[in-house]
């Protein structure tokens, strides 16, 4: 798990990123930015920033940060109770992500998987700049990776449940250090 002075300053430059990509946060939305660093402390390789506005049984709506050069591992929503699982469309409003899904593989990818690399299978690139977006289908394996100067996405879905997605690595630890 990484350390409280890695957490917050991974929260300060998401935070950051989060202004200046013109998203206003509270101080309270901003005092409680989730800081995922998924069991490893290497926030600086693998980690994701996450400001969730609001997470009902029906829908979702989060900011999730990348910083330059992050990878948020490889993984997916299974199907929960009488549903397929999470779909999420993912709407890059700064920076650029590099979001890997199923499928034909890329040729020359743009980036690669920070380490482990066995664990990251999804292999489709789709790059998403400002404006684009991208809706990833319920129980599918993906991974994304923040471009050089970081990504600000937003994430629309259908109801979120961090504690049942399945990861690739069996090494992942979802709620490391999430405090619920």
């Amino acid at each position: 798990m990484a350390s409280d002075a890695a957490r917050d300053d991974a929260a300060r430059r998401a935070l950051t990123l989060l202004e200046d990509a013109g998203i206003v946060l509270t101080d309270t939305e901003r005092a409680g930015l989730e800081v995922a660093d998924f069991g490893f402390d290497d926030l600086g390789r693998v980690g994701t920033q996450i400001h969730t506005y609001v997470n009902t049984d029906r829908y979702c709506a989060k900011e999730l940060v990348q910083l330059p050069g992050q990878t948020c591992p490889e993984h997916r929503h299974p199907p929960i109770d009488d549903t397929p699982g999470k779909r999420e469309t993912f709407r890059c409003r700064a920076g650029t992500v590099y979001l890997f899904v199923e499928g034909e593989p890329t040729d020359d990818p743009s980036v690669r998987p920070p380490a482990r690399e066995e664990y990251y299978t999804a292999a489709r690139e789709i790059r998403l700049e400002p404006g684009d977006q991208y809706t990833i289908p319920p129980d599918t394996n993906h991974w994304f990776q923040g471009g050089p100067e970081g990504a600000v996405i937003s994430e629309f879905s259908s109801r979120s449940v961090d504690e049942a997605d399945i990861f690739t690595d069996p090494a992942v630890d979802r709620l490391s250090g999430v405090e619920y």
